[in-house]
């Protein structure tokens, strides 16, 4: 395969930088593709001579980095953290993580307790981080925020 030319490299590495943003989402290959001017296959090939590996599998490996950082640092269970970083089937994300990490998700998180570290973020953190807080009310009357603005200053 002939070296790719510097265009093909930046619609390679912004294909790259939109599975590195949205890991979690199941964009597939054939729209990565397309958004960066392949066919499929073509992409598939393109993608692994740029970055020695094929789209599917870098992304699955940047989904297994996020479990592992939401194992280490999150009070959430293993099953809220395969659907949280994009995996749809548990038994899936747990052969996969095994075949990256070389342990199951359960045996990383006992580990990485036993080094000690951090206090785990409650999980209910972690959720609202990945779907955002809830949407301020759109109605809310003078005396309402007269009050609340009262309950603020009183803190104070």
């Amino acid at each position: 395969m002939k070296p790719a030319d510097v265009t093909s490299l930046r619609m390679l590495r912004r294909a790259r930088d939109r599975i590195d943003r949205d890991y979690a989402e199941p964009i597939g290959i054939p729209a990565l593709a397309a958004g960066a001017g392949y066919s499929r296959e073509h992409f598939i090939r393109a993608f692994r001579a740029a970055y020695g590996e094929t789209p599917g599998r870098y992304r699955t490996r940047r989904r297994v980095e996020r479990a592992c950082e939401l194992l280490r640092s999150a009070n959430l269970t293993v099953t809220e953290i395969c659907y949280l970083v994009g995996f749809t089937s548990l038994g899936t994300f747990s052969a996969r993580f095994t075949e990256l990490v070389g342990m199951s998700p359960t045996a990383y998180r006992r580990e990485a307790a036993s080094r000690g570290g951090p206090a785990p973020i409650p999980g209910c953190f972690a959720l609202m981080w990945r779907t955002g807080l809830p949407a301020p009310a759109e109605h809310v009357t003078s005396r309402e925020a007269a009050a609340t603005r009262h309950a603020l200053q009183s803190r104070a």
